[in-house]
Parts: structure tokens; sequence; C-alpha cells
């Protein structure tokens, strides 16, 4: 069968990819810019008729996106999995990608281009090689960005970019952090005061907070073999979402941006509220059900929130912890959001896998969790179903020996032979990197721990 390629198009873009040049950078290019942000780029270029959008992806490790775009001319398909038939369509809003290990002057020279004027981020957590609420000085890839090699760190690239520029940039974070456009900017400035010369063009650099959600699971052979019956033509780069897709961005920019409101993003003076909402009760749900449906068995997060009891434990975190730490933003019924945010997980079309959603736990509970933990315990509540699942998290890094995180050497070292569970809680609180003292010192919520990960390792 023919591959995707500008030549071989059975389904047309709908923007002509050969028209749009590039004014945006991507780093992180993975499965879900593609499904995410470039799908709403390509939908603003359509209902304006703007061709000054194209996109640069970058991969920071491996080569995978880049050799299955190249050969396509930088096409894909969205393939939409949601209760009826599935949808397909073709994007070409990607027009190159770079891969930073290979040639890191190549990434830096992109974001230096004049003709772009602003860098989007899905790195995920780790990416941002943060400690506490600053950049971590002392990485060793941080620290050889900061003598002087071609950058291969996030923060290094586009620090070196800025300092190229004679117009400032506008950086905007996708990634799920807690004001993360702030948090970025306080990274930022950590290495360039390390560096001891600020770039001209950085105090312009805007950094908006961005939350975006859609469910993006894995492709798999047979998603590809849905894919080619569908077009006629073999895409390697088929990625796979659900129809569900919500951006919201804080309207602060720097110069020209893309009418993004165009392609169906919220712009906004005020994203926390959105945000908040969006990590507390669907990621933190998603994790919840990551954890217990693994320890369950379960292989999907479909299967595991269709069990009555994790189903019914999932509703009760949001009810119960979630929604009394919140403030909607306006238009919002969190209520609503709640069932909303199960009826997705519910899609048995997307197969989003139980240990995918659970990598990087240790990066994602002080986001995802901890907050509500936090302020469960101020309000003097005692916080049963969020601590449910962070001792959910406990159990599934004590039975887990390939565990996929940042930190797995030191949380595997923490837990080695222990069976009983308060010493189980006791070890996993005292890692500082994921639990702050105020919950390492709170005796509820230990006791609380220690109770759950009883009956789980019962």
């Amino acid at each position: 069968m023919n591959r995707l390629s500008l030549t071989n198009l059975p389904l047309a873009p709908a923007v002509d990819p050969n028209a749009l040049s590039v004014g945006i950078v991507h780093l992180g290019i993975g499965a879900f810019h593609r499904a995410h942000q470039a799908v709403v780029t390509e939908r603003a270029a359509v209902a304006t008729g703007e061709t000054r959008w194209g996109i640069t992806g970058v991969s920071q490790r491996s080569t995978t996106v880049r050799d299955q775009l190249a050969p396509q001319d930088g096409l894909y398909s969205v393939l939409e999995r949601g209760l009826g038939e599935p949808s397909i369509q073709v994007i070409g809003s990607v027009r190159d990608v770079l891969t930073a290990p290979e040639d890191p002057e190549a990434v830096v020279a992109r974001i230096a281009d004049p003709a772009v004027s602003v860098v989007t981020l899905t790195v995920t957590e780790k990416g941002y090689r943060a400690a506490g609420d600053g950049l971590n000085l002392d990485d060793p890839e941080i620290q050889a960005d900061l003598t002087g090699r071609p950058p291969r760190t996030v923060i290094g690239q586009l620090a070196a970019a800025i300092a190229r520029r004679d117009e400032p940039l506008t950086i905007l974070s996708c990634d799920n952090l807690v004001a993360n456009g702030p948090f970025l900017r306080r990274l930022m400035t950590d290495y360039i005061e390390a560096l001891g010369k600020v770039p001209p063009a950085f105090d312009g650099t805007r950094f908006p907070a961005g939350m975006v959600d859609r469910i993006v699971p894995a492709t798999t052979e047979a998603d590809r073999d849905d894919a080619a019956r569908m077009l006629g033509v073999r895409d390697e780069a088929v990625v796979v979402a659900e129809p569900f897709l919500q951006w919201v961005i804080e309207d602060d920019f720097a110069g020209a941006r893309p009418a993004w409101e165009r392609g169906g993003a919220v712009l906004t003076s005020d994203v926390a509220p959105w945000e908040q909402a969006k990590l507390r009760m669907l990621n933190a749900t998603h994790s919840m059900l990551a954890y217990l449906g693994a320890l369950r068995g379960y292989e999907t997060i479909a299967e595991a929130v269709r069990d009555d009891e994790l189903g019914g434990l999932a509703r009760r975190l949001m009810t119960e912890d979630v929604i009394p730490t919140l403030t909607a933003p306006d238009g919002l019924d969190l209520t609503a959001y709640g069932a909303t945010v199960l009826e997705r997980f519910e899609n048995p079309a997307l197969k989003h896998r139980t240990r995918q959603v659970a990598m990087d736990g240790s990066v994602k509970l002080p986001v995802r969790m901890l907050g509500t933990v936090r302020d469960r315990l101020a309000t003097g509540a005692e916080p049963e179903v969020i601590s449910l699942a962070v001792a959910a998290w406990m159990v599934y890094v004590l039975r887990t020996p390939d565990l996929d995180d940042p930190q797995a050497a030191r949380l595997q070292t923490a837990v080695s032979g222990i069976t009983d569970p308060a010493k189980l809680v006791d070890a996993l609180r005292a890692v500082d990197t994921i639990f702050t003292p105020d919950l390492r010192d709170s005796d509820v919520f230990r006791g609380l721990l220690v109770n759950h990960v009883t009956a789980l390792t019962r």
C-alpha cells in the first residue's frame, strides 16, 4: 500500500501545506501535540486564511516522529474515536521536524528565526528539570548547557535562542503544571541568572499560562490498520484521539500569534480556575483510576472506570474532596464537568492504558493530588478519597519493578524490602521532592494513608 504523502493524498488537509511558512516552533512533538495544538492551529488557518503559522516540531529525544513524518511530507492523520463511527482527518500544519540530540544548534537557530514569534511546549512535567519552585541547577544536563555546549535541555534551548533574537518571543507551556506560564518564566530566570547575562529580548518575552485537554492514547498497529482502510494509504504517523478538545490560553502575547480562538481555543485573562478544575478533577481522577486499575489488573482506563467500585470512587473523589477546593470558572458547572470527565473515560474506543497514565507519578502527584490534600486538611476535613489515590500510587510503586518514573531509582530504594504498610507510607512520605513538610508532618494524612495502604495490600 502507498504511503501517505503530498503525492498520495486521498483526503486533502484543510490548508495547503506548501503554502505555509513556519511561525511556530513546538518543543516536544509527540502524539498529544499533533492531536491538539496542531489541529487547533490548522483550524485557525482555515478560518482566517493566514499562511504564516506552519509549525516546526522538535523531538527532544528520539528520531521516531521525524522518521515517521519525513517520508510523508509532514502529513499525518488524526483518527477520532467516539461512541459512534470513527472519523479521520489529514493534518498539514507541521512542516518539518528537528531532532535535538542530532542537531541541537538547528533547534536554537529555528527558535531564533525572526519569522518565529511563538514557541509552544509539551515536554511533560519532567522536561522542565525543576526542583521545587525553581530550576534544578544541579541537574547534570542543565550544568552542561550552562558551560556553553549546544544546549540539549528545553530551558537551555530557549535561553540560547532568546540571546540571539532582537524581538521578544511568546513561550506558551501546554504541560500539566500549576500556573505553567509563570512557572516557566521562573525557571528561565534562574537559568539566565546562572549564566550571568540577561539577553535584551528576555525582558519583553511573554509566558502566558495555558490549559490543554484531550485524551490521546498510544497508537497501536490496529489503529494504523484502521487508518489505512479509511484513507486508502498507509499512515505511519497516525494519532488517535477522542472527539473532545479544549485549550484555554491566557491572552498575553509579545507579538503576532495565530487566531487560535477561531480554531476553538478560549482566550482569557485568567486561566487559573480552568487549570485547577482540570488538574484536580480530570487529571487526578485519571491517575487514581490508573493506579487502582493497574493494581486490579485492568489494562485500560475504560475498563477501570466501568468497575462499579472504582467508578464510584472516581465520582466521590471529585464531589467529596476536589470540588470543595475549587472556584468554578465562568460558564463551567463543576458537577456537570465531573460527569463529562467520567463519560470520556468510559469511552471503550479509547484504549488508554493504565500503565501509560501511571508513569511519572513522582512529578504528577504534587500537581494533580497533593494540592487538594493540603487544601482539605487546612479546613479541618479528612481527605478520605484523595488519600486513597495517593495510597494507590504508593502500592503501585512497591509492586512495579519496572517503574517508569524520573525518580524510579530513589523510589525503589526507599521501598526495598518493605512489607509493613506503615513503613511503606513513612518511606515514601520522606521523599522530599514529592511531599512538602506540612504533608510529611500531618498525622491525619499519615493515618489515612496507612489505613488505605493496609487495605490495598491485604
